[in-house]
């Protein structure tokens, strides 16, 4: 296919002088190791490779739109976050960023426990083998059937989410006579930098039970006062996409102020505290997470310092990385359709794919890289804004990025850091079926997740 330039939207000079946008890498043609997997690079060619396959192969064989996970990444990261912790923690992914029975498999092969949220997540967890006593069910409106059957499976904690809850556990365990393990989930009042709708432990949302107006302490003389239940712990989760740990300090120092109250009204220490995920990941080179062995001790460290002076034994730490861990061990690889270039302002450049495989960017205005990934090109940049195919004009995958300006249909081109929240959100909108997830590892590639078919869409459709 001819590679020859086309009339492009405003270069970088251009753009610097509106002083909104970021200016273009000095070689677009670089990988930022921030936001691509670890086995990613170029080849001699100047293709993307992932696993040592190109993805000129990758697309030949699976198609596009298509997501592509490193599996020796993720199992990597697996690895490094159960090491950080150690034995005397816990780690929990957190399913709902992706989740599937090899997923499954690959947690426990390398020692993760699973937290489930769902009916769905949790038949997922016990069909792909994973043991019912490493795995927490969490979810602010389970059901009781969700819950008879996290029960009879045995799940190693069940975290209560309100009132209600705390007595639909007590009396589904009570009926199979069993104590079930359960932690208390409170929301601690603090506003997580992030966007509003992944903040969650603020008081103004659906989440937990507030420690503001005592109704946490409630909670606890409820549940403890119950037969069928087991407390063993309190939980906290403050957001997500989080870079600062300044947060989850006032959380654990207020955690552990309820864990001392408990001890003086109740006589008793709870063994546990869960302190939730939320970790950010680098979406951009502008981003800049910490590694596992740094939150580790710096969560150990909070955590100890205000039972010290609590005069409480330090609890057992639970933590539920999700995205910290899949987000960045894959990338969505689509291929170049149309090219609008708009004169003054930016090129649109609209993809196989869009807002069915990639909601984020229209649901919390996130940011996302992308890269020309079917070659090298030593042309100059142009601003460009990454689009979908669906009837909305807030399709819209990547925002404002630079990509070659002799970019042309047929191009593929990749965004990094899509492990999370892509998959797991997905839709069919305007009928579209969703793309596959295929593990790639050591010159070798399978789909994890098949394609979806205009088949699979009408079977549905019973009408």
């Amino acid at each position: 296919m001819s590679r020859s330039a086309h009339p492009a939207g405003p270069r970088h000079a251009d753009v610097l002088t509106e002083g909104h946008y970021s200016a273009p890498a000095a070689d677009l043609n670089a990988l930022d190791e921030k936001v691509w997997s670890r086995t990613v690079t170029r080849d001699a060619d100047g293709a993307l490779t992932v696993g040592g396959i190109t993805v000129a192969r990758l697309a030949e064989e699976f198609g596009t739109p298509a997501y592509f996970l490193d599996e020796s990444d993720f199992r990597a990261r697996c690895r490094a976050w159960a090491d950080a912790f150690g034995p005397d923690a816990d780690v929990f992914y957190a399913g709902k960023a992706f989740l599937s029975r090899a997923v499954v498999r690959w947690l426990k092969e390398e020692g993760l426990n699973l937290d489930v949220c769902s009916g769905g997540e949790l038949a997922t967890a016990l069909d792909a083998g994973m043991p019912a006593e490493r795995i927490a069910f969490h979810g602010n409106n389970k059901t009781v059937a969700e819950i008879e059957r996290a029960v009879e499976a045995g799940v190693g904690r069940i975290v209560l989410d309100s009132f209600q809850e705390i007595v639909r556990v007590a009396h589904v365990a009570r009926r199979h006579g069993v104590r079930q393990r359960v932690q208390i989930r409170v929301t601690v009042g603090v506003e997580a930098h992030t966007h509003e709708f992944i903040a969650t432990a603020h008081e103004d949302q659906k989440f937990g039970i507030a420690l503001a107006d005592g109704q946490a302490a409630e909670a606890v003389r409820r549940a403890l006062a119950l037969d069928g239940l087991d407390l063993i712990g309190v939980h906290s989760h403050i957001g997500s996409q989080i870079f600062d740990m300044a947060g989850f300090e006032v959380s654990a120092r207020r955690v552990v102020q309820l864990l001392a109250e408990i001890r003086d009204e109740h006589g008793v220490e709870l063994p546990e505290i869960d302190l939730g995920g939320g970790l950010g990941i680098a979406y951009t080179s502008e981003d800049d997470p910490r590694e596992p062995h740094e939150i580790a001790k710096a969560l150990s460290d909070i955590v100890t310092r205000e039972c010290e002076a609590a005069k409480l034994r330090t609890p057992r730490i639970s933590v539920e990385p999700g995205r910290a861990i899949v987000g960045p061990t894959a990338f969505t690889l689509y291929e170049v359709g149309t090219i609008k270039p708009l004169e003054g302002l930016r090129t649109y450049v609209s993809v196989d794919g869009g807002m069915s495989d990639n909601i984020r960017t229209a649901l919390y205005d996130a940011e996302y890289s992308v890269a020309l990934v079917s070659r090298t090109s030593d042309a100059e940049p142009m601003l460009v804004r990454v689009v979908g195919k669906h009837c909305e004009s807030g399709d819209i995958v990547v925002k404002d990025a630079f990509l070659p300006a002799d970019l042309a249909p047929g191009d593929l081109i990749a965004v990094p850091a899509t492990g999370a929240y892509c998959r797991s959100m997905a839709s069919n909108y305007n009928h579209a079926p969703r793309p596959p997830v295929v593990a790639v590892r050591d010159g070798e590639a399978r789909v994890i997740v098949r394609r979806e078919t205009e088949e699979d869409l009408l079977r549905l459709d019973v009408g």
